[in-house]
């Protein structure tokens, strides 16, 4: 029997949002990117509408609710803002802020945010990663791999 793979939920989204509006500005291939891997995922209409609403009036990191978000949710909420704050070639000051906050509200340590990050850059690197063509659920798989592959260490110890 096939492993039913886990769904990004509507938060997941929302949060993608959030963070897109971070510098002040989310750009529409961003908010199309964010809408059309929501559709992929088979969300449903109501929750594609919310997340919809949320790409066209700027929302806060401060929305973000925790408790709806896995682990695996949260790194991949991470690496997703790390990606989209590299999109126009400049991080700028707030960026970074906006970074950290989020890793800050999302309670994930510093070492779990260079590894996500690495991997989103990795993601980016093997194509194109303009917003229409980044490969949003690849990098998901890759964060749930990496993931599964540091339990049995984890165990060990």
């Amino acid at each position: 029997m096939a492993e039913e793979k886990p769904r990004l939920g509507r938060d997941v989204y929302i949060a993608l949002a959030a963070v897109g509006w971070a510098d002040g500005n989310l750009d529409q291939e961003e908010a199309d990117a964010i809408v059309r891997t929501a559709l992929e995922e088979g969300l449903d209409i109501t929750e594609i509408a919310e997340i919809e609403a949320a790409t066209k009036e700027r929302i806060d990191l401060g929305v973000i609710d925790r408790k709806n978000l896995s682990k695996e949710d949260r790194l991949f909420v991470y690496a997703v803002a790390c990606w989209l704050t590299r999109l126009d070639g400049v991080v700028t000051a707030e960026e970074t802020k906006a970074l950290a906050d989020l890793a800050d509200a999302l309670k994930i340590p510093e070492k779990p945010r260079s590894v996500v990050d690495g991997i989103a850059q990795d993601i980016a690197n093997r194509g194109d990663d303009r917003p229409l063509r980044y490969d949003l659920l690849g990098l998901r798989r890759a964060i749930g791999d990496r993931l599964k592959s540091a339990q049995p260490k984890k165990e060990g110890e």
